[in-house]
């Protein structure tokens, strides 16, 4: 039975914090809020948590659509290739934010994750909640989207709880969620690429 933990969304308290981020280093999965839609989370490091999530959402792990989740934009050097300046003023501007950025991967991305493509979707959400969790596990986690396509019952953190209580061990109430996920641009190719047009606002 999963855990439904009320956090605030603008002053996180720090013991809810410790218990969302320990569910996810014992290899939990949690439903979070960001600054778009809520997600499904777990460790990046943990195989089996991973391997959960692809299994609620009936996906091979390699070739889901699945984030990492950072604090800020320090991880970038770690889980992707070098990047050109350029880039990196770009990634810069849009971050934090509504944004989703494919990106090559390094070889520090675990290889459960690792598809023939080898990119990785980056997302820093402009999110309190999530900007503690990142700030104290001292690594991403990983992100999916919530299975199916009812939306509007993925704005509800009590209606999630309901619907996932079996499936996941924490649903965090961080306030009614949005229904507009994030834009999805791919950097791994010039000109850079719309994916798919979400919450952000993208100048070709």
């Amino acid at each position: 039975m999963a855990l439904l933990l009320r956090i605030h969304p603008d002053n996180p308290n720090e013991r809810h914090i410790k218990t969302v981020v320990q569910c996810l280093l014992d290899g939990g999965i949690i439903i979070y809020p960001t600054d778009t839609i809520y997600g499904l989370g777990c460790d990046i490091f943990n195989h089996k948590a991973i391997e959960r999530i692809a299994r609620l959402k009936n996906i091979d792990p390699a070739k889901a659509q699945l984030s990492f989740v950072c604090n800020d934009l320090s991880d970038l050097s770690k889980y992707t290739k070098s990047i050109g300046t350029p880039l990196y003023r770009l990634l810069k501007n849009y971050l934090p934010g509504p944004y989703t950025f494919i990106l090559p991967a390094s070889k520090e991305v675990p290889k459960i994750l690792q598809s023939k493509k080898s990119t990785i979707g980056l997302r820093v959400p402009d999110n309190r909640i999530v900007k503690a969790i990142t700030s104290a596990t001292n690594h991403p986690i990983l992100s999916a989207s919530l299975p199916g396509e009812m939306v509007e019952e993925y704005t509800d953190p009590e209606m999630m709880f309901d619907n996932f209580e079996r499936q996941v061990d924490i649903v965090i109430e961080g306030g009614i969620g949005g229904t507009i996920p994030s834009t999805i641009i791919d950097c791994t190719q010039e000109p850079y690429e719309l994916v798919r047009k979400g919450l952000g606002e993208w100048e070709e």
